[in-house]
This record gives C-alpha cells, sequence and structure tokens, in this order.
C-alpha cells in the first residue's frame, strides 16, 4: 500500500541519495526553504512540508501560549505527526532513511528538535537555525551517532543565545555530536553561517558534489 501524507508539502526530486527535509519557520510555507535547500545542496532531494497551525494568519508547525511558551501537549502530538510524515514520505518516495537531514529554521528548528529528542530513529542529521530547548525529556534519548549543527543569532531577541547554547548541551548530553556556531546576526540568517553549514554537510556527504555560496 502506498503511505497517505498527511501534511500537504512540496517534493522536488534530485539527483543524489540525500534528502533535506525543509522546515520553514513562523509565516513561511513549503516554499519558503527551497532556495536555501538547493544551496545547501543542489543535488539533493528536497521534501518541505507546510506547517499545520495557524496562528493570527501565519503557519506554525505547533501552537504555543505566548513567545517561547509552547503548548506541550500540541508539541507532543504535532511532533510524532511531523515524525510519522516523514517516515511515510521516505516510503512513498523511496527515499533512504539515513541520508535524511532535517533543515529546520525559527519555529521549523525546533520541531526538528522536538523530533530528535522524542523519536531520535527518525533523524540522524539535522541544521537547525535559530533553535531553542523545545522541552526537556524526562529521560535522555540515545543520540549516539546522530550528527547536528547548529546556528545562532548573538544578537537574536527572540531566542536567547542561552537558550540555544542549553539545547546544544542536551543534544550532546544525549550522544549526538554537535557543533554548535554563534554568529554576529539577530534571528535572520547570515551568508557566513549558511556557507559553513554547506561545509558540514559535504563533510558527511563527501560523495555528493555540492557548489559554494557566493
Amino acid at each position: 500500500m502506498i503511505p497517505d501524507l498527511s501534511f500537504i508539502h512540496r517534493f522536488v526530486p534530485g539527483s543524489s541519495e540525500g534528502t533535506l527535509l525543509l522546515l520553514h519557520g513562523t509565516g513561511g510555507d513549503e516554499n519558503q526553504l527551497l532556495a536555501l535547500g538547493r544551496e545547501l545542496d543542489p543535488k539533493a532531494t528536497l521534501l518541505s512540508p507546510r506547517g499545520q497551525v495557524q496562528e493570527n494568519g501565519s503557519l506554525r508547525f505547533f501552537r504555543r501560549l505566548a513567545e517561547g511558551v509552547f503548548d506541550m501537549d500540541d508539541l507532543e502530538e504535532r511532533t510524532n505527526d511531523l515524525a510519522d510524515f516523514t517516515l511515510a514520505a521516505a516510503e512513498r518516495y523511496t527515499l533512504n532513511p539515513a541520508r535524511i537531514v532535517a533543515v529546520g529554521y525559527s519555529n521549523g528548528a525546533n520541531i526538528a528538535a522536538s523530533i530528535l529528542l522524542r523519536r531520535p530513529k527518525v533523524l540522524r542529521t539535522a541544521i537547525l537555525l535559530r533553535a531553542m530547548v523545545p522541552f526537556m525529556p524526562e529521560t535522555l534519548p540515545d543520540l549516539r551517532g546522530a550528527q547536528i549543527w547548529i546556528g545562532g543569532g548573538k544578537q537574536d531577541a527572540i531566542i536567547p543565545r542561552a537558550n540555544t547554547e542549553r539545547l546544544a548541551e542536551l543534544l550532546s548530553g544525549a550522544g549526538a555530536e554537535v557543533t554548535a556556531r554563534f554568529f554576529d546576526a539577530g534571528h535572520a540568517l547570515t551568508n557566513t553561517e549558511l556557507v559553513l553549514a554547506q561545509r558540514w554537510l559535504k563533510e558527511r556527504w563527501p560523495n555528493d558534489s555540492l557548489t559554494n555560496f557566493g
């Protein structure tokens, strides 16, 4: 049977074995990160779902009660829904689950972190841009072998550096190999960090041909 895919999404086939799972920020949609994904790896397949939550007309992947205060019950439900979608999409499109890399920005990075902490077998590689601790697990998952790159802004007024640092420590404490970098920026991304994220990804996918920014 062909699995049902519960998220509206964009699927852009690539010529390599890798897939980038693109997770947009608040107010974005399934198109927001396509260009970024293509920059990170011009040969990868792109899988970009649309968040299913509306907040004042803006799309998100899970509900929040206030800025930085998450609806934990909804976060758990939406995390499992997105994890299930990722597995179903891998089956539907014949993707290699071991070569799926989550690339999340802000709200998308937070739900990617939530999948890592709640469903660690679904994602083993992630690029988290402007992420924070989504929740504190009662028991740390086994993330040995997982590889995670985190990019934070030193002047980010939405996500304080200390919160991103706690996320890096949490994931590292679970056994993941974590690279955390902070840049002279706010919540917006910089070209410098995308260059570094691309290089990091290329080191993990050495057989894929990646072009450079600029």
